[in-house]
């Protein structure tokens, strides 16, 4: 089946690559650089996370259909962007020296932007003016395979509190459900973090051929 046809193993550190993009990219938020881009017979003035983030209303408008691919690397705090890096430096390596560097890329950029257009598609819908930044969406994505992958590791929560992986996933499952349907906290696209989980689910069921519920019921 061409779908789960595997690619030959490289490694070529792809986890470093998207660390340097994504904090280069924060570097150029924060020089100010504006550009002027012209619609409608006037010019308006965007900065750089407005021009790279992802927007319904400046994708349509301005037809800036790179932003499901660029909003990814695009951070609104130095807080935002130092823990989604760290996240892909804990699980991205690991992953990516089991898997190999293709492999890891297309999973990372293949959730990461589908669930960009699922998600600013659906809120859209719902009527909510979210702009979507960050590589959130795909880091949750690498928590869940990293999950599959290693079901039977613990992780520790603030550095201390050992957990199994799944149980982990299952709690930021919950979290991210409760906070987007019930408005918990606000500023944060928990959908986005929803769609990171299924979109993995998804790619490992279809490109891997692996379940994660048999992975995870004939691990404990």
């Amino acid at each position: 089946m061409f779908i789960r046809k595997p690619f030959r193993y490289t490694f070529f550190n792809a986890t470093l690559i998207l660390l340097i993009l994504n904090v280069a990219v924060y570097f150029l938020q924060n020089l100010g650089i504006t550009f002027i881009v012209h619609h409608r017979n006037s010019d308006i003035a965007l900065d750089v996370t407005h021009l790279l983030s992802a927007n319904y209303f400046l994708m349509t408008q301005f037809h800036f259909w790179w932003q499901p691919v660029t909003y990814m690397f695009v951070h609104g705090s130095l807080t935002h962007i130092l823990f989604n890096m760290l996240a892909l430096f804990i699980f991205g390596i690991t992953l990516e020296k089991t898997m190999g560097s293709k492999e890891f890329l297309l999973f990372y950029m293949f959730c990461g932007i589908l669930d960009g257009i699922i998600s600013i598609l659906i809120y859209w819908y719902l009527g909510k003016p979210v702009t979507l930044m960050g590589a959130s969406g795909a880091i949750y994505a690498l928590l869940f395979m990293y999950a599959v992958v290693f079901p039977r590791n613990r992780l520790l929560i603030w550095g201390i509190i050992p957990i199994r992986a799944p149980i982990l996933v299952l709690i930021y499952a919950v979290i991210a459900f409760v906070s987007q349907f019930f408005d918990v906290t606000g500023g944060t696209a928990h959908l986005t973090h929803l769609f990171g989980f299924i979109l993995a689910w998804i790619y490992m069921v279809v490109r891997m051929g692996i379940h994660p519920l048999k992975v995870w019921r004939d691990s404990f």
